[in-house]
């Protein structure tokens, strides 16, 4: 062992954990009574997903979860964090459970209890029943609604089997990316209605809050956010902080303020007045978005560089291409509504395959800062990782190997980074690496890997790589191991 190995220690009770997604691993996607969501519509649209891959198959978790609950245990962790495809309990978006869907997931989180493995449970990771999209999908408040109704229903189905219930994954992915630049399912292009999806998602959430805690009073509830460490270009440069101001509003006080302070700021409806005047918003409606939250749950991966811009310059000047830092495919149409003009600055420094820096001091700040603006609140990170081309090979006595030292070195820097968070203060009780397995990685397809378990998606065979070895002994000794502590031995 090296000098600094285990140099970090974490809180007893420190939650670790793995997260994925129910589009991303399911597969069997005609299967047990599944109808199409969003995104099996989006993915066979020709062109829209890089090498017209799709989630028909994905990791055939839906086959294979006993495995996939195995290689869990394995790993030591406490928690797994995984969604609900809520066309497979409900095919139709509303109306009576699916039988079948809802005997799949009873099967799998009764499985992880007996192994000692707590279920954090998303209810919404991005797949939309396409009926209820077409009727107008987050655009209407009549999607909210029914969002309610499924969150009982499930609820009252598997409650007794889920540590937490988180409402949302990236809500501003669903808003931004499905209706305003159209890189992410439905694939609308509609700033209007990119609002409005963002005020009916805020409303599902508040609403399934109080749903949930109907049918279980005791219930433990979260949302999970993808909040935007931004830099000023030039942070001398009014316009520059300006530009920050901006994009903080639409891509983190859009959500905050509502969730946790019961108002949508000031500035932002200043900002959007142009593209709507917020009339979506009901009487009544603020006090239901906020509800008291168990945990706020934090995904991090990288920091954003802006500028201010010109309003009359092409998209092409202005970054369109990167001006969501999520992973999304080029899109002539930018996410940012209102804030078009907005220049979004090249990553530098070390990248990862998705182009994304590497920021590590980013997850410390923003902790803290949400810990000082919210008092009292329990923060998770409930997503951090990163893609890498990843390098096989057979080791001395014939086992598989995936080496991976990029991911171990990012998932070392970045829990580091949690931890030097803990320390000043932040209220952090949980960590999950982003992916269990590599997945569908939304537009980009099967061709960009997050997983700390290589999948071959030729025979579907699962290889532990070597940042899978190294988590394992961070979860099960709650202390940070050196960068080379791989050893699968």
């Amino acid at each position: 062992m090296t000098d600094d190995t285990f140099a970090r220690t974490f809180p007893a009770g420190f939650t670790w954990g793995t997260a994925t997604a129910a589009y991303q691993i399911e597969g069997a996607a005609a299967e047990g009574g599944r109808t199409p969501s969003i995104w099996d519509t989006y993915a066979h649209f020709s062109g829209r997903v890089d090498r017209n891959d799709s989630g028909d198959v994905a990791d055939d978790h839906y086959h294979r979860w006993a495995e996939d609950v195995d290689h869990l245990a394995q790993l030591g962790v406490g928690a797994y964090r995984l969604s609900i495809s809520w066309s497979r309990v409900i095919p139709t978006g509303r109306g009576p459970l699916n039988p079948e869907g809802v005997a799949f997931y009873r099967t799998l989180l009764t499985a992880l209890r007996e192994r000692g493995i707590q279920p954090y449970v998303t209810l919404y990771h991005w797949d939309l029943p396409q009926e209820l999209e077409d009727e107008g999908g987050w655009t209407v408040r009549s999607t909210a609604e029914a969002f309610a109704d499924y969150a009982r229903a499930v609820v009252a189905e598997l409650g007794d089997l889920v540590k937490v219930w988180t409402t949302l994954n990236e809500p501003w992915c669903s808003a931004y990316l499905g209706y305003a630049s159209g890189v992410h399912a439905p694939g609308r292009s509609e700033p209007a209605g990119a609002l409005a999806a963002v005020h009916h998602l805020n409303l599902a959430h508040g609403l399934a809050a109080l749903a949930i805690r109907e049918v279980e009073p005791d219930a433990r509830v979260s949302v999970t956010l993808n909040l935007h460490v931004l830099r000023a270009a030039d942070p001398t440069s009014e316009g520059d902080l300006d530009a920050v101001r901006r994009i903080d509003a639409l891509g983190n006080r859009a959500f905050l303020a509502p969730m946790l302070e019961g108002e949508y700021p000031a500035d932002l409806l200043a900002d959007t007045a142009a593209v709507t005047d917020w009339g979506f918003v009901q009487d009544g409606d603020l006090e239901i978005v906020r509800q008291p939250l168990d945990v706020l749950g934090v995904n991090y991966y990288s920091t954003t560089t802006v500028s201010a811009g010109d309003a009359a310059a092409a998209p092409e000047d202005l970054g369109v291409e990167s001006t969501a830092a999520d992973g999304h495919r080029p899109s002539s149409h930018s996410a940012w509504v209102g804030s078009e003009d907005v220049k979004f600055a090249a990553p530098t420094g070390p990248l990862t395959s998705m182009g994304w820096n590497q920021e590590p001091a980013g997850l410390t700040e923003l902790l803290v800062e949400l810990g000082k603006r919210y008092p009292g609140q329990p923060l998770m990170v409930t997503e951090n990782g990163a893609a890498f081309e990843d390098e096989e090979s057979v080791d001395a006595v014939g086992r598989r190997r995936v080496h991976d030292a990029a991911r171990v070195a990012y998932l070392h820097d970045h829990v580091d980074a949690l931890g030097a968070a803990i320390d000043a203060g932040a209220d952090v009780r949980g960590y999950f690496a982003w992916s269990l397995l590599d997945n569908f990685e939304w537009g980009w397809g099967y061709s960009k890997r997050f997983g700390i378990i290589r999948v071959d998606y030729d025979t579907l065979e699962r290889v532990w790589k070597d940042s899978a070895h190294w988590y394992r002994r961070l979860s099960t000794t709650g202390a940070l191991p050196a960068v080379t502590e791989v050893d699968p031995a």
